[in-house]
């Protein structure tokens, strides 16, 4: 089944809750990317995707709640599945760090994803309540899956890793670090290539030991 089968397949048995939910949500992402955060209103978003405002206050609480539920559908699309231990069960330990830095890379020099963290700054920078919202959303999660795959390998003795959450933090800021800062300051660049995050994940797999002791 190809990802649009997939995709109207899962939109066929959608609630009509569920299918008015993505219907804003898709309208104001456009919107967003299209305008701009501060230059789209709400009513901007109803005339698009049709219902009415009290449904999107009810759905979304306000337009920062429909920027985080976009950025939080974000991040739930570009996850990490390969973590699945049944996966990466067929996958050297290297592989995986490796396939992980990858897709993630990718993800996060779209033109989307750079519009996305630009917007999710700059209104961090302002409220700090969603920054705090934002990290708990995103970030947070992505911490707990790396620091689950690390705890494993630890305890199975097929890597030294004995702060696996502190791992899991320093091998998100190794690839990652830097995206923020960038999209804040508007600097555009090509996205990390292969050889450069294999160079930047060298000493990490090799401090760690991973894949390499039993």
């Amino acid at each position: 089944m190809t990802g649009s089968e997939t995709t109207f397949s899962q939109r066929d048995t959608e609630s009509p809750r569920e299918r008015r939910y993505n219907a804003i949500l898709d309208a104001a992402e456009a919107l967003f990317l299209e305008h701009g955060y501060e230059r789209t209103s709400l009513a901007d978003i109803v005339r698009r995707s049709g219902g009415s405002l009290a449904t999107l206050y009810d759905l979304f609480g306000n337009k920062q709640g429909l920027l985080r539920a976009i950025a939080t559908r974000w991040s739930d699309e570009t996850a990490f599945c390969p973590l699945d231990p049944a996966v990466t069960a067929t996958m050297s330990h290297v592989d995986t760090l490796k396939s992980y830095a990858f897709r993630q890379s990718d993800a996060m020099q779209s033109p989307r994803a750079i519009a996305l963290m630009r917007m999710l700054v700059s209104e961090s920078v302002r409220d700090r309540d969603f920054a705090a919202g934002i990290y708990r959303d995103i970030h947070l999660p992505a911490i707990a899956e790396l620091t689950e795959l690390f705890t494993r390998w630890a305890a199975a003795g097929e890597a030294d890793i004995d702060d696996p959450q502190a791992a899991a933090k320093l091998f998100l800021n190794i690839v990652f670090g830097d995206s923020m800062l960038k999209a804040l300051a508007g600097i555009e660049e090509e996205s990390l290539g292969r050889e450069e995050i294999d160079w930047r994940l060298r000493p990490f797999i090799s401090h760690f030991r991973i894949g390499q002791i039993h």
